[in-house]
C-alpha cells in the first residue's frame, strides 16, 4: 500500500518513473544460434514426439504373438433348466450359478500377416525419424537465413548512419558557402533534399534491423523481444564448377527422400500383410475356473483346451478390395518418390545458380563501390573548385550510397545462398 501511495505521489508531482531495465543483448555465433534453435523451437519438439509415438505402433501389432489372458466372473439367476430359443447356436441350457475363471488364447500362426504388419510399423517409424531430420534441417535453414539477414540489416544501418553524417557535412558546407554568397540557395535546397533522403534510409534501416531480429528470435524459439550482437562468419569456399556432384549428394542425403523410400518399403510390407488375409489363422484357446455356487448338476470346477482354425471362405470381396487398395497406395508412393526426385533436382540446380550468381556479385559490387567512390571524390573536388554543380554532386552521393548497400548486402547474400544450397543437398544438419 505504501509503495502504491509513493508511486501516485510521484505521478502527482510530475516526476517521471525510472525507465525499465533493458534486456542485455545476446552475443551469438551462427553455431550457437543453431543450437538454441534446436533446443527451443517447438516444431522440432513436436517432430520428436511424433517420431516417438510412431515407435509404439510396432509393439501394438507384435502383441498378437503374446498370449492373451482374461479373467471372468459370472453370476446368473435363471429359471433352472430353461432354454434359450433364439440368439445363438451354443448350449441353450441356463442354470442358477456363480462362477469365476480365466481364459487364455495364443496365436500360433497367421501365415505372415502379423509379421508384415510389425515390419511395416518399424519402417514407418524409421520414416518418421527422417521427417524429424527434415524438420531439423528446415529449422537450421530458417535460423541461418535469419542470422545473416540480421547481419545484412545491421550493415545497411551502418551505411545509412555514415550516409547521414556525410550528407550533413555537405549541408553544413553548402550552407556556409551560401551565407557567404559563394553558393546559391538552390544548392542548399538540393543538399537538404539529399540529407532528408538519407534520414529516410536510416529510419527504414532501423526498422529492418528490428524486423530481422524478430525473425531470428522466432526461428530460435525465443518469443520475447530480443536484441542480438552477432559474430561474422567466414565466407564459404568458392563454388564448385559443376552441379553433378551436388545432385548426387542430394539424392543420397535428403531426409525427405530417405523417408519416402522407407514409406515405399512399408507400403510393400502392408500389401503382403493384406494378401495374407486369404490364409487361415491357427490358435490355441484354454479356459479353467470354479463354480462355488450353482445348481446341483453343475460341477464345482471346469476346464477345457482346444484349437481354432479360422479359414476365410467368402466375405463379399472385402479382402480383395483391401489388397487392391494397398497395392495402389504402394504404386502412388513410387510415383511420389519420382516426383520428389524431380523437385529436388530442380531445387538443387536453382540453389546452385543463385549461389553462383551471389558469389559473382561480390566481385562486381566491389568494383562498383570503388568506381562510385572515385566518382564521389571527383564530384566533390569539382564542386569545391566551382567546376561542378550540386546536381552532379547529389548524383555521385546517391550512386555511392547504392554501391555501399549493394556491396555490404552481397557478402551476406552469398552466405545465405550457400546455406540454402547446403539445405537442398542435404548436408545441413
Amino acid at each position: 500500500m505504501r509503495k502504491k501511495t509513493f508511486l501516485i505521489s510521484l505521478l502527482a508531482a510530475g516526476c517521471a518513473l525510472p525507465p525499465a531495465v533493458a534486456q542485455p543483448a545476446m552475443h551469438l555465433t551462427l553455431a550457437q544460434a543453431q543450437q538454441l534453435a534446436i533446443q527451443n523451437n517447438p516444431q522440432f519438439s513436436a517432430a520428436r514426439y511424433t517420431a516417438a509415438a510412431a515407435y509404439q505402433e510396432a509393439p501394438q501389432y507384435k502383441a498378437a504373438y503374446q498370449p492373451s489372458v482374461t479373467g471372468s466372473f459370472t453370476s446368473v439367476g435363471a429359471d433352472n433348466g430353461s432354454r434359450l430359443a433364439a440368439g445363438g447356436l451354443n448350449n441353450p441350457v441356463v442354470y442358477n450359478r456363480v462362477g469365476s475363471g480365466i481364459s487364455v488364447g495364443q496365436l500360433i500362426t497367421d501365415f505372415g500377416r502379423t509379421g508384415n504388419l510389425v515390419a511395416m510399423a518399424k519402417l514407418q517409424a524409421s520414416a518418421q525419424d527422417q521427417m524429424t531430420e527434415s524438420t531439423r534441417a528446415q529449422i537450421l535453414l530458417n535460423t541461418s537465413r535469419a542470422f545473416f539477414a540480421v547481419l545484412r540489416a545491421e550493415s545497411v544501418l551502418k551505411v545509412a548512419n555514415q550516409t547521414v553524417a556525410a550528407r550533413q557535412t555537405v549541408v553544413d558546407q553548402v550552407t556556409a558557402l551560401a551565407e557567404s554568397k559563394l553558393k546559391s540557395t538552390l544548392d542548399v535546397t538540393f543538399a537538404n533534399v539529399n540529407l532528408s533522403d538519407a534520414k529516410l534510409l536510416l529510419t527504414q534501416a532501423q526498422s529492418d534491423v528490428k524486423a530481422a531480429e524478430a525473425d531470428l528470435a522466432t526461428a530460435m524459439g525465443l518469443p520475447n523481444e530480443t536484441s542480438f550482437v552477432l559474430q561474422d562468419e567466414p565466407l564459404p569456399a568458392a563454388m564448385p564448377d559443376r552441379v553433378d556432384g551436388l545432385l548426387r549428394d542430394a539424392m543420397t542425403n535428403r531426409p525427405e527422400l530417405k523417408g519416402m523410400r522407407l514409406q515405399e518399403s512399408a507400403a510393400e510390407r502392408f500389401t503382403k500383410a493384406e494378401h495374407a488375409l486369404y490364409y487361415p489363422s491357427l490358435g490355441v484357446v484354454g479356459t479353467a475356473g470354479f463354480v462355488p455356487t450353482g445348481y446341483d448338476t453343475i460341477p464345482g470346477r471346469y476346464g477345457a483346451i482346444g484349437m481354432n482354425v479360422n479359414i476365410p471362405i467368402f466375405n463379399g470381396g472385402l479382402f480383395k478390395a483391401r489388397q487392391t487398395e494397398a497395392e495402389l497406395k504402394a504404386k502412388a508412393v513410387q510415383e511420389n518418390i519420382n516426383d520428389l526426385q524431380n523437385r529436388i533436382t530442380r531445387d538443387v540446380r536453382v540453389a546452385y545458380l543463385n549461389a553462383t550468381t551471389a558469389y559473382d556479385r561480390m566481385a562486381l559490387t566491389q568494383q562498383l563501390l570503388a568506381q562510385a567512390g572515385q566518382a564521389m571524390e571527383l564530384a566533390q573536388a569539382r564542386y569545391d573548385l566551382g567546376l561542378g554543380n550540386i546536381v552532379e554532386l547529389s548524383t555521385a552521393q546517391l550512386n555511392l550510397t547504392s554501391a555501399q548497400i549493394a556491396d555490404t548486402s552481397a557478402h551476406y547474400d552469398y552466405q545465405s545462398q550457400r546455406i540454402v544450397l547446403d539445405y537442398q543437398t542435404g548436408i545441413l544438419h
